[in-house]
Order: C-alpha cells, then sequence, then structure tokens
C-alpha cells in the first residue's frame, strides 16, 4: 500500500476568525462533523495503513494533530517540524522519517495538503492508484492534475505532454496566470489545475532533491543524526531555504508525469470557496448556524455555529461568527481576510 505524507503545519489566514494560529483551518469544521485534517485522514485509510500514514506539522499544532489522527494512524507517526519553512523542507524531512522509520526507499509515497475538499472517495482512491502504478513502473514523480472548468487565476497550471500510461508526461508547471492567460491555457485542453499533490518512490524524490536543489541534501546527514539522536534538530533546520516543493523540484525536473483527477476537488481556499462544497439551502449558503431566516437576502455564505441568524435585503455576503468575533464582507473581498488575520497576529 501507500505511504503517504501529509502536510499540516499552515495556518490557513484566510479562514480568521475560526482559523487561527492556534487552531488552523485543517483542524476545524467547517461544514460537516470532520475537520478537513479527518477528512483527509479519512480517505487515506482507504489505501494506506495506519503505520503508513503520517503527519508533518508543528510544535503549537502538535496536541489537535495527536487527537485528530488517533483513530486513523500510528500514534508515533506525527513529525515535528521546529518552524514552518514551506513545503520544500517539511517535504524533505519527512522522506528522512520514513527512511528512519524502517520503510524502504523504494517504497511509494503520496505527499498531499491536509485541507482539501474531496467528496468522491472511491475516485480519489482511483486516482492515487494510477499515479502510483505511474510512478512504480516508469520510476517517475508523479502529479495529480485537476481538469479546469473556469480561467482561475488563483491556480497554478500543468501543461500536458505525450501520453505515459494512463497519464502524460509534464511540459511545464506554469504560475497563476491572468484571466487572460488562463483563458488561452483552457482553451488549449492540454492544461490542468495544479492541486499540489503528488506521488513517487522515496529514493526518487530524494535524487530530484540532490540534483536540483542540493542545498537540502548536504544537511541530510545531519537530519538523520538528529532523528537518531533526538537532538539538534532545529539548528540544523533553519539552515534549509525557505522553498516551495515546486520551486525547489517540481518545475525543474525532466521526470515528472501528470494524471488528472477521477473527483472532485475544492482547496477551500478563501470563505467563498464554501460554496463549492455546501447546498443551498432557503437561497443561500449555510454551512452552520442553530437556525437561519431571510427577506429578500441571496447568495450569502453564513458560518455561525449555535446562532441565529437573520438577513433582510443583502446579497453576496460572507457572516461569520466565532466566539466574540463576528466579521461581515462582500463575496469579492474574501482573499482579504488574511489583512486582519495579520492584524490580530
Amino acid at each position: 500500500m501507500l505511504k503517504t505524507l501529509i502536510m499540516a503545519g499552515g495556518k490557513g489566514t484566510r479562514f480568521w476568525p475560526v482559523s487561527t494560529e492556534q487552531n488552523p483551518k485543517q483542524y476545524t469544521k467547517l461544514f460537516s462533523d470532520q475537520s478537513l485534517l479527518q477528512a483527509t485522514l479519512s480517505r487515506l485509510s482507504k489505501v494506506s495503513q495506519k503505520d503508513e500514514i503520517y503527519i508533518v506539522t508543528v510544535e503549537n499544532q502538535l496536541a489537535l494533530a495527536k487527537e485528530q489522527g488517533a483513530s486513523f494512524m500510528a500514534e508515533n507517526n506525527i513529525i515535528l517540524e521546529p518552524e514552518g519553512r514551506n513545503t520544500a523542507p517539511c517535504i524533505f524531512y519527512g522522506l528522512l522519517r520514513l527512511l528512519h522509520d524502517g520503510h524502504s526507499p523504494d517504497s511509494v509515497v503520496a505527499v498531499l495538503p491536509s485541507d482539501h475538499v474531496i467528496l468522491d472517495e472511491a475516485g480519489f482512491a482511483d486516482t492515487l492508484d494510477t499515479a502510483a502504478k505511474i510512478a512504480r513502473g516508469s520510476n517517475k514523480l508523479v502529479t495529480i492534475g485537476i481538469k479546469p472548468n473556469i480561467p482561475h487565476t488563483g491556480y497554478g497550471y500543468i501543461e500536458k505532454g505525450s501520453p505515459i500510461g494512463d497519464g502524460h508526461i509534464v511540459l511545464s508547471f506554469k504560475e497563476k496566470p491572468n484571466q487572460e492567460t488562463a483563458r488561452e491555457y483552457i482553451n488549449t485542453g492540454n492544461f490542468l489545475w495544479n492541486a499540489g499533490m503528488f506521488i513517487a518512490p522515496i529514493s526518487l524524490l530524494l535524487q530530484e532533491f540532490e540534483q536540483h536543489a542540493p542545498v537540502y541534501s548536504q544537511f541530510k546527514d545531519e537530519l538523520m543524526n538528529s532523528l537518531n539522536t533526538n537532538k539538534g534538530l532545529k539548528a540544523v533546520y533553519t539552515k534549509l531555504p525557505k522553498d516551495s516543493i515546486d520551486y525547489a523540484v517540481l518545475e525543474k525536473s525532466k521526470n515528472v508525469a501528470v494524471v488528472e483527477a477521477k473527483f472532485d476537488w475544492n482547496d477551500l481556499g478563501s470563505w467563498d470557496a464554501l460554496e463549492d462544497v455546501v447546498e443551498k439551502h432557503n437561497e443561500n449558503v449555510i454551512a452552520a448556524s442553530e437556525a437561519f431566516r431571510q427577506i429578500d437576502s441571496n447568495d450569502n455564505i453564513i458560518f455561525a455555529p449555535g446562532k441565529k441568524v437573520s438577513l433582510i435585503g443583502v446579497d453576496n455576503l460572507v457572516i461569520v461568527s466565532h466566539g466574540d468575533e463576528i466579521m461581515v464582507l462582500p463575496k469579492s473581498s474574501a482573499q482579504r481576510v488574511k489583512e486582519l488575520s495579520a492584524k490580530d497576529s
């Protein structure tokens, strides 16, 4: 079965005030009785055994990770970064921990975010299986792409090349485009959204780090020694560049394939994304509330657990009540919530 590394150390600043540094988005229940992390773990329990699932997070999230991961994974399979330093250090250190724990270098590992919404678990498992077959059979680093349905400017894009098995060779990775460029990508039919998920043999990933980002490999022995002795990790870890895995490895590698997702997907990047995963009720998206009433109010998003919400004559708002905080904003300003989060920190 697959080994899995779940990246769960993010802050989720666009979901303030529910998501805070002490209780980030991935640990919160935004629209169901499971947190985003628990839903991720539940999906992965169909493709990985308990001792094959690992969470990578940071110290101030350890208690949350232990509590929410208890039913899905081995107790000690939480990997603590001394501090968040972007995805490349997180993944590199995670791979070394897998080797330290006795997993074979030939094992195929799936590296996944903790906060995506995927409702089609069967399609998800099928896609991972397809990607793993290509990774094993062709020794490729296989990423998962999402077929775009709109010219979205908030995602990176993957350009498909020639077929390989049930996937395609990756010709290039494209940064987040403007509207016109995104429309051109979609019209060609050769581009997928980059979902930030990939599958590869552990040994290949480490080789790719060595070739394209050797600065990480320079600290491999020191990091392994810190795992063996449980000492000195922070001093070594802070020497690693704060790079994304895309920048450090994927965009430079000529050994990447892509498989198109056979499942629904939402990265839930901001409050307005809830309308894509929660069905409308009474002309509005009610993610959480004790009761809701409206007069001439449409297309609003409400998150107010335990509160009775009434609206009159307002449209296209996000309304959030959490603890002693109330936040109201137009949906079009959802990306600006992180500015409030910064003021609160």
